[in-house]
């Protein structure tokens, strides 16, 4: 497992304005954006324009970005997960599973459009998880 814990924040429609922002306040990039109309997966009209994924990167300061899916409305405090990169698949299930046996799944275990393995999960203690292993070309 890559030991860097890398923030992910989450907004109510308004990502793209908050992006805007962070560019301008840090003078930094930003890279990857993919809206949830370009998803493989049902997204109602309300969210097409959306940013499903989104990277900001300044020298060492680096976090990703997404808005949340309609009717899922995050509240300050709850808009944060931590992403875990990991190197080996083995790993990253075994680290699901723990977090998992006492915590809330809200995304199962499973293989992504975007070629990765990956499942987001609530620990026991409240603090969501994002893990991803990205798998060889």
């Amino acid at each position: 497992m890559k030991h860097q814990i890398t923030p992910y924040l989450i907004f109510n429609g308004n990502a793209k304005e908050a992006l805007k922002f962070y560019k301008e306040l840090f003078d930094g990039e930003i890279s990857d954006v993919q809206t949830y109309k370009e998803a493989d997966f049902p997204t109602p009209p309300e969210a097409e324009n959306r940013i499903m994924h989104a990277r900001f990167k300044k020298g060492e300061l680096f976090f990703m970005v997404s808005d949340s899916f309609p009717n899922q409305d995050v509240e300050t405090g709850s808009n944060i997960s931590l992403v875990l990169e990991f190197d080996k698949q083995e790993e990253m299930d075994t680290v699901y599973h723990h977090l998992a046996e006492n915590g809330t799944v809200a995304m199962e275990l499973q293989d992504t459009f975007w070629g990765a393995r990956y499942a987001k999960v609530k620990d026991a203690f409240g603090v969501t998880w994002d893990l991803n292993y990205t798998h060889s070309k």
